[in-house]
């Protein structure tokens, strides 16, 4: 059921950490070419991630004795709109601070927290989401990759798709079917989490339009895992999953994957000059990221309050890749329109590059189908 939300604040306390932040961003940042911060989400730079873990800030929610700030959702929001905004290079330990950690963290082991918790504050351990699968897509309920029992543990037999990020990483937390066929949908679904170095994995790239590697395709061939590489209670992966896509669609990393083109695209126009219909475009923009980042905020009081807001963090992520997606394609229209204007190279190159990225933005966190049937059933439409 989907409930009003309810605006609110950033946290004082959580709004000081900002400066913080700005300063790492000035050392690390800054500096790089528009072209290289565009990518943002998918920029890798280990020296920055573990310089983020050295200064507390990652694993801001996690209780200090695992080594996190035991801070609230808040804290981490205020950390990742500055690193976006400004184009950090947040790939390489992104996804173990958003999520994985959360759901280790909610639902693994005790000898599970400490051995990857404090790790991942560091900065100094990376995973990736083992959901998607050829034919399947965002439809996670019908997975086929399957994992047995053995007399030591699990074999792991299938096949991941659209896997950031995962030649880079340590593990995957894979959610398989560990009972029944992909005809049982919701029953029988596990989460694990698998140790790419292991044998059996295989890791492929999947390229671009422009050439670089960011999706990867995993391949299980009879991967023995051990009794404890079993992530919460067996037959629960389904509530799990669903809990953690509750973090992965809700926050600021739904509103500002376009904001440094934004950004290059209104110092252009400073230069060459902007009319009437310039000046609305981009009043426009800023209208609509207001009212996004008001939504978003809303959904991480949710979560601060501890609950699973997992149609509302739907709708942000619906909403929020739409408006992303749009960035790029306006302004497109709008250099198109002025052909006889200059336009620095590196503005034209980063255009070029979030053409491509974009089409990824309602993919990554669920297809846009999905999240809306996600919403229509939250509202009672279906």
């Amino acid at each position: 059921m989907f409930d009003a939300l309810q605006l609110t604040r950033i946290p004082a306390e959580d709004e000081a950490l900002r400066g913080k932040v700005r300063a790492l961003i000035a050392e690390h940042v800054l500096h790089r070419p528009v072209t290289e911060r565009v990518r943002s989400w998918m920029g890798i730079d280990a020296d920055f991630s573990r310089a983020l873990g050295a200064a507390g800030l990652l694993g801001l929610t996690l209780p200090v004795d695992y080594g996190g700030a035991g801070r609230g959702p808040f804290a981490r929001y205020v950390v990742v709109e500055e690193l976006l905004a400004a184009g950090a290079s947040v790939g390489l330990h992104w996804i173990a601070d958003r999520q994985s950690a959360l759901v280790i963290l909610t639902f693994g082991t005790e000898a599970q927290k400490r051995s990857y918790l404090p790790r991942i504050c560091r900065g100094e351990l990376f995973f990736c989401i083992g959901m998607s699968e050829p034919e399947a897509g965002s439809d996670l309920a019908s997975v086929r990759t399957g994992a047995e029992r053995t007399e030591t543990g699990w074999r792991l037999t299938g096949q991941k798709i659209w896997t950031t990020a995962a030649h880079l990483c340590d593990y995957a937390i894979a959610l398989v079917r560990t009972s029944g066929t992909a005809a049982d949908r919701h029953r029988g679904l596990s989460q694990f989490i698998v140790d790419l170095k292991a044998p059996g994995v295989t890791i492929r790239g999947i390229e671009d339009a422009t050439g670089h590697r960011d999706f990867n395709e995993l391949f299980f061939d009879g991967v023995e895992l051990a009794a404890d590489a079993l992530l919460g209670e067996e037959g629960a992966g389904w509530a799990q999953v669903n809990a953690e896509l509750a973090f992965e669609r809700s926050g600021p990393e739904r509103i500002w994957s376009s904001a440094v083109l934004l950004d290059s695209w209104i110092g252009h126009l400073k230069q060459a000059g902007a009319d009437e219909v310039r000046t609305e475009r981009v009043g426009g923009f800023m209208a609509q990221l207001s009212a996004l980042r008001a939504l978003s905020i809303a959904v991480t009081a949710r979560l601060a309050a501890g609950e699973q807001p997992v149609v509302e963090a739907s709708l942000v992520k619906d909403l929020g890749t739409s408006f992303e997606q749009a960035i790029p394609a306006a302004i497109a229209d709008d250099l198109g329109g002025h052909p006889d204007e200059a336009v620095a190279p590196q503005l034209r190159a980063a255009l070029i590059d979030a053409l491509a990225l974009a089409p990824a933005y309602s993919l990554r966190g669920g297809t846009r189908e999905i999240l809306r049937g996600i919403i229509a059933r939250g509202l009672g439409l279906r």
